[in-house]
């Protein structure tokens, strides 16, 4: 455990944690005054996970913290994956599989609460402005340092539990360290980025919960290498049963499966180097554990 720490803090550098830093300053006045919160610890596990370049599958072991809560003029979203692939997936210089850092912050305000008024029509029941960015690290060869910022307006749907559309303005820089790219800093163009979360909540003989969200990123110019990149998809998507529910532990713990499907990982195209770039498409099932608090 204190190996696969050390690997995780060597890989995150003084960058990420400084964001992580400004997050906690950025959070904390806020969960003081939460009107609702729900934090959980989540493990995900697939055996078909694909990176661009690479001809394999590869397994992975994901670690998940997740924290989200309300308060008076909006929400808060805080996500981290801290992901173990196997050998499949070597860190820079070969060896044991390499870890990436992943962290996701959305802040959604809502102009109902903001401004006392209702903005509802139809089957939407709020808009709202979200604001936020993702960092990454990766101790691969490529060594990506991803910082992307959002915002944008947001639609909150009158479904049982939430789903959420945002239409968002996406900036993005990050780092490419192979030795044959033509920039190892990446500041791509400004592009657009849909996304869409959902949590619905059913019943099948004990409770249930259909999860998941997609982003849909559009082109944002020539990556590393020069070559012009592609609309990209996300879909992440699980069916989790509230197994806790069965020994009188009501939302406490939860399995069940989810499935990933990622069309032009990154951005890259499968046809952008002669012969075609492998990895760029995933879909695959996983396995998925919560632990809510």
């Amino acid at each position: 455990m204190n190996t696969t720490m050390d690997r995780i803090t060597r890989i995150i550098g003084a960058g990420s944690l400084a964001g992580f830093c400004v997050l906690g300053l950025t959070i904390a006045p806020v969960a003081g005054a939460s009107e609702w919160s729900d934090t959980f610890i989540g493990y995900r596990y697939g055996t078909q996970y694909r990176e661009p370049g690479n001809t394999e599958d590869i397994a992975k072991n994901i670690v998940q913290f997740q924290h989200a809560s309300g308060y008076k003029y909006g929400s808060n979203f805080f996500n981290l994956d801290v992901l173990n692939s196997d050998s499949k997936d070597p860190i820079a210089g070969g060896g044991s599989g390499a870890t990436e850092a992943y962290l996701v912050y959305r802040h959604l305000l809502s102009l109902s609460k903001v401004t006392g008024s209702p903005y509802k029509f139809g089957i939407v029941r709020d808009v709202g402005i979200t604001a936020g960015f993702d960092l990454n690290t990766k101790n691969d060869p490529f060594g990506s340092r991803k910082r992307m910022f959002v915002v944008g307006p947001t639609l909150s749907f009158d479904v049982p539990g939430f789903f959420d559309l945002s239409f968002l303005l996406h900036t993005e820089h990050n780092h490419n360290g192979l030795p044959f790219a033509t920039h190892h800093e990446v500041g791509f163009d400004n592009t657009y980025d849909i996304e869409g979360a959902w949590g619905i909540p059913f019943n099948l003989g004990i409770p249930a919960k259909f999860k998941g969200f997609f982003d849909y990123v559009g082109k944002k110019g020539k990556d590393g290498t020069l070559v012009e990149t592609k609309p990209e998809l996300l879909v992440e998507a699980a069916v989790l049963f509230d197994v806790g529910s069965l020994a009188g532990k009501k939302d406490v713990f939860y399995a069940g499966v989810g499935y990933q499907y990622w069309h032009n990982k990154f951005g890259n195209d499968p046809n952008g180097i002669p012969g075609g770039l492998p990895g760029t498409k995933a879909s695959l099932p996983q396995l998925e554990l919560e632990v809510h608090f």
